[in-house]
C-alpha cells in the first residue's frame, strides 16, 4: 500500500469517528439541550475529554462541527421548499414553514446552538453561544441572498437589496421563530401566514429574472 492510500484510509476513519462522536453528541444536546456538557458528551460516546478535545478542540469546535451538520441539513430543506413548482406565495410559505419545523421538531438543538445554558459549569463559563451562532445567520442570509439574487430581476442593485433582503428575512425568522418557540402564542401555520403577509408587499410585485428558474 502505497502513502497516499494509507492516508486516505486514515482520512477516512478520522472522518467516520468524527461523525460518530458528533451522533453521540446530538444525543446529548437532543436530552439536555443548552446545559449538554462535554463531560456527558464523552461518556455518551465512551470516551474520556481529552479524546473528545483531540477531535474538536473545545466545546466551541463541537459546537461549530454541529452547526455545520444542522445547517447543511436546513439549507436543504430550504432549497427543496424554494424548488417546489407552486405559486411564489406558496414557495415563500413553504420555506417560513421549512425553518419552523426544524425549530419545533428539535426544539433542544435549537437552544442548544442558539442560547447559552443559564448555568453552566466552572470550565465552560467561558463559552459564548452568542458569538458562535452569528455565523450561522450570517451563512442562512447569504445562502438566501444567493436565490434571491439569482432568480429575482432587482435592478442595477439587485447584489445589494439581494442580501438585505436575504439578512432580513433571515433575521425575521430567527427573531419571530425564536419568540414563538418560547410563548406558543398562536399555530405555527398561523406563524406563517402573518410572516408571509409582511414579506408580500413588495415580494410580489418584482419580476422573475429572464432565464432563471424563478423564485
Amino acid at each position: 500500500m502505497d502513502n497516499t492510500q494509507h492516508s486516505g484510509r486514515r482520512q477516512t476513519a478520522t472522518e467516520r469517528r468524527r461523525r460518530e462522536l458528533l451522533e453521540a453528541a446530538e444525543r446529548i444536546v437532543l436530552r439536555d439541550g443548552p446545559e449538554a456538557s462535554m463531560n456527558a458528551i464523552a461518556a455518551e460516546a465512551g470516551i474520556t475529554k481529552p479524546i473528545l478535545y483531540r477531535h474538536f478542540g473545545d466545546k466551541g469546535g463541537l459546537y461549530r462541527a454541529l452547526a455545520v451538520r444542522h445547517t447543511d441539513a436546513l439549507l436543504a430543506n430550504l432549497r427543496t421548499a424554494l424548488d417546489a413548482p407552486v405559486l411564489r406565495r406558496d414557495r415563500v410559505e413553504a420555506t417560513l414553514d421549512a425553518y419552523l419545523v426544524a425549530i419545533e421538531t428539535r426544539p433542544q438543538v435549537y437552544r442548544f446552538l442558539m442560547h447559552p445554558a443559564e448555568q453552566q459549569g466552572q470550565a465552560e463559563s467561558g463559552f459564548d453561544v452568542g458569538r458562535h451562532s452569528a455565523p450561522l445567520l450570517r451563512r442562512l442570509g447569504e445562502e438566501l441572498a444567493k436565490v434571491i439574487s439569482d432568480r429575482l430581476d432587482l435592478g442595477p442593485e439587485g447584489e445589494e437589496r439581494a442580501r438585505v433582503w436575504g439578512h432580513g428575512i433571515v433575521g425575521m425568522m430567527h427573531a419571530a421563530g425564536d419568540w414563538w418557540l418560547r410563548e406558543r402564542p398562536c399555530s405555527r401555520e398561523k406563524l406563517v401566514e402573518h410572516l408571509t403577509d409582511l414579506l408580500w408587499g413588495q415580494l410580489a410585485t418584482v419580476k422573475d429574472l429572464a432565464g432563471g428558474s424563478g423564485f
